[in-house]
């Protein structure tokens, strides 16, 4: 029955499965209609919808539309359709738009509208969402953009770099030096926020992203628990609502890689247990995967399970010489090389690798620093700094760029994206893969505490 879900019978399933509580066809029903919203609002079972229907559906962040009008059309015209019934549920429809994402000009028309000028209840709930804003700010899912986030290498630099190759959009934004604190780390949750890391003086405070006003906030308190030594690699990954701050000094002759959590739900920070590694790095990886965090190089791997508090010893990639960037997609955990000529895909479930393509490199391209890799559009991607050996024998030590590759799984290849990257050179990416966040990009260029230099 959840499979035969179109337009003709969309509403009549998600008010079968609404009364009796079929929970799989209700969640087919309204994934549907997240999909198809805007042309399934335009049709006559649209408006056959309840009230409490209606303000459900409008109230998803997965609604497919590009344009926040879109979903008050839907509203007039369901409205329309049994005006005399349905012009007094107005106002309690209206604070489920997200009047915040809307123009100046588009919040004018609707004031305007005979719809809101008959019922002087509706302009005044436009007019306070308007004025002090709505309570859920957050863009729709599909107005958002994929964005990987870098920083200027440049010492104590306060700008970020938000770069989407596959689109062209290229946003770099320069703060305030009191508005972004110096970042060791960073990471972006399953549902979508970003944090940044500080650790100074063995002090650790965490920063959350305000993606509304394009500004950082100290999330919770600062814990006293950081490492002392400066030679720390430091990361910052996010497990099932949790903050897991992981160190380890590469130079000792056997690293501890201590850990610690942050419970954003009790506002405290926790120390979990430490892992003992058996010899100096060289490089290493870590990554969150589901529910578990792993800890991989080419000698030896560890997943660390939060709801024991434990690290177990997994098969490591021996095949692979060095283990430099790790990145997961669903189950499956994707790693290569520092000359990427190797790569790895491990299987969390088997606990078994398998063995993928390289990079075919072109000419006498070199790596010039280690790779990162990243998703973006549910594709494995790379972005590779690489220099050319002809030229700098000739004595060109500055020529060098960036390059992006993406993975064709079907023919087990990587191929140039062929992406027109703009002067990237300054920045650099983040941990062990390269952290990638939705943006609505409007938040970005629309920011008063930043400069912007956008290339869209």
């Amino acid at each position: 029955m959840a499979m035969n879900v179109e337009h003709s019978t969309c509403v009549d399933l998600y008010k079968f499965a609404d009364v009796f509580s079929v929970d799989t066809v209700l969640r087919r029903c309204v994934e549907w209609i997240d999909i198809n919203f805007t042309k399934f609002s335009l049709r006559e079972e649209f408006c056959s919808m309840s009230v409490n229907q209606l303000t459900e559906i409008i109230s998803h962040d997965e609604l497919e539309v590009k344009e926040e009008t879109t979903v008050w059309e839907a509203v007039v015209r369901w409205v329309q359709h049994s005006r005399e019934d349905r012009l007094h549920h107005l106002p309690s429809i209206l604070p489920h738009i997200r009047f915040n994402l809307m123009t100046s000009g588009d919040t004018a028309a609707i004031l305007k509208h005979p719809l809101v000028r008959e019922d002087p209840g509706s302009s005044e709930v436009i007019r306070k969402v308007v004025q002090k804003g709505n309570p859920n700010p957050k863009p729709r899912l599909w107005m958002t953009t994929e964005m990987i986030l870098m920083y200027n290498s440049n010492w104590n630099s306060k700008e970020l770099f938000f770069m989407n190759p596959r689109k062209g959009k290229y946003i770099s934004c320069l703060y305030k030096s009191e508005d972004l604190p110096r970042v060791d780390s960073m990471t972006v949750t399953s549902d979508n926020n970003v944090y940044i890391l500080q650790s100074e003086y063995r002090k650790l405070t965490l920063f959350k992203y305000n993606h509304a006003e394009n500004m950082w906030e100290q999330a919770g308190v600062s814990s006293s628990n950081g490492p002392e030594d400066q030679l720390y690699e430091r990361n910052l990954h996010a497990v099932d609502g949790m903050l897991y701050y992981l160190a380890v000094n590469p130079e000792e002759v056997q690293p501890l890689l201590q850990m610690i959590k942050y419970n954003p739900h009790t506002n405290q920070w926790q120390d979990c247990s430490p892992l003992q590694l058996s010899e100096t790095l060289y490089r290493s990886a870590t990554v969150s995967c589901g529910s578990h965090l792993y800890f991989l190089r080419t000698e030896e791997m560890h997943c660390y399970d939060p709801s024991q508090d434990r690290w177990n010893e997994q098969t490591p990639p021996t095949t692979i010489p060095d283990v430099c960037t790790a990145v997961a997609m669903g189950t499956e955990i994707f790693c290569i090389d520092f000359d990427f000529t190797q790569t790895m895909m491990y299987d969390t479930v088997s606990d078994c690798w398998q063995e993928l393509q390289g990079w075919t490199k072109p000419g006498n391209l070199c790596m010039k620093y280690s790779p990162s890799l990243f998703v973006m559009e549910n594709q494995l991607h790379v972005l590779l700094e690489v220099y050319d050996t002809d030229r700098q024998s000739q004595g060109s030590s500055t020529d060098w760029t960036h390059l992006i590759y993406v993975y064709d799984r079907s023919a087990d290849a990587w191929r140039d994206l062929k992406a027109t990257l703009r002067d990237i050179k300054k920045y650099s990416a983040y941990g062990s893969c390269a952290p990638v966040a939705r943006m609505y990009l409007p938040y970005l260029k629309t920011t008063e505490n930043t400069l912007l230099l956008c290339h869209c």
